[in-house]
């Protein structure tokens, strides 16, 4: 099955209002384990890397890993860089076979994002790559290193931002948060809703570990096909590798691991309400 753009599966994700999991991974066990759980639920899989994991997963390792395993997997996968800052990378990943990039201009004024998302989607735009982006801030930061303040996403500069970039998905600061939440999640549902409602693109929810079913169902009603899982998994893998240590040798602790991630992304994915649409989606793209 061939590698797909993100857009076509957000597309049919929006059409037939459900989400759909991208997950973050950082070694080949769990590249491993994201397909294995998409083919057995026969679902669409996204899976990305964020730019700042680089330096534990090297892009030039990691991703030409991603975007085979998409090549050969049974179902349609979308291979996506996640939080891209910098145009070298941007171009890495595009060379490397990525299908999409966000470009992450958060933390730039409202009009030096649009600026620079306009830069870097012309860019991606020449591997014929879907284009993410992000206005508003989300809490928190990709690998903990930084505690940013949230700041939640304005509406009219939601409208504003997606009619000057013309982008293909918009992530959206609601009050998540990236990594683990601090307390109970207080997601904004009123200011999501009013972003679905004017805002005529496919909305992405990052920061989702910690979220209950109930909030990720409600926030998949109001408009977000992307939901961004990346902690989970990783807490994941780690609590099932010290649970069952010590192991006799390497493969089946390589084994475990697989299992350990595949087990979240299933659980996510049928929360997600993205499994058995394998053929819908492979006849809509």
């Amino acid at each position: 099955m061939p590698l797909v753009k993100m857009k076509e599966i957000l597309d049919h994700a929006e059409k037939n209002q459900y989400g759909v999991g991208a997950f973050s991974v950082a070694n080949m066990e769990m590249v491993l384990g994201a397909i294995r759980a998409a083919e057995e639920l026969r679902s669409p899989l996204i899976l990305q890397i964020a730019e700042v994991r680089l330096k534990h997963s090297p892009l030039h390792i990691i991703g030409p890993s991603m975007v085979a395993a998409a090549k050969a997997a049974k179902v349609p996968v979308a291979v996506h860089f996640d939080h891209g800052l910098t145009e070298e990378k941007i171009r890495e990943a595009l060379e490397i076979g990525f299908s999409s990039i966000m470009y992450d201009g958060s933390h730039h004024s409202l009009e030096e994002n649009i600026k620079q998302t306009i830069k870097m989607a012309a860019i991606a735009h020449e591997y014929s790559a879907t284009v993410e982006a992000e206005i508003g801030q989300v809490a928190g930061s990709e690998d903990g290193s930084v505690d940013l303040e949230g700041m939640i996403t304005s509406v009219e500069e939601a409208k504003q931002f997606v009619a000057e970039t013309e982008v293909d998905a918009l992530a959206v600061a609601i009050g998540n948060a990236h990594g683990l939440y601090k307390g109970e999640p207080n997601l904004r549902f009123d200011r999501l809703e009013e972003l679905d409602r004017e805002v005529k693109t496919p909305l992405v929810l990052h920061g989702g570990s910690g979220i209950s079913e109930e909030d990720f169902r409600r926030c998949i009603r109001y408009g977000i096909r992307k939901i961004n899982v990346a902690t989970a998994t990783f807490n994941k893998v780690i609590q099932t590798v010290n649970e069952e240590a010590p192991f006799k040798d390497y493969f089946s602790y390589h084994e475990r691991m697989i299992e350990a991630a595949a087990e979240n992304v299933k659980r996510h994915m049928r929360m997600f309400q993205s499994e058995g649409r394998v053929e819908e989606v492979m006849n809509y793209v």
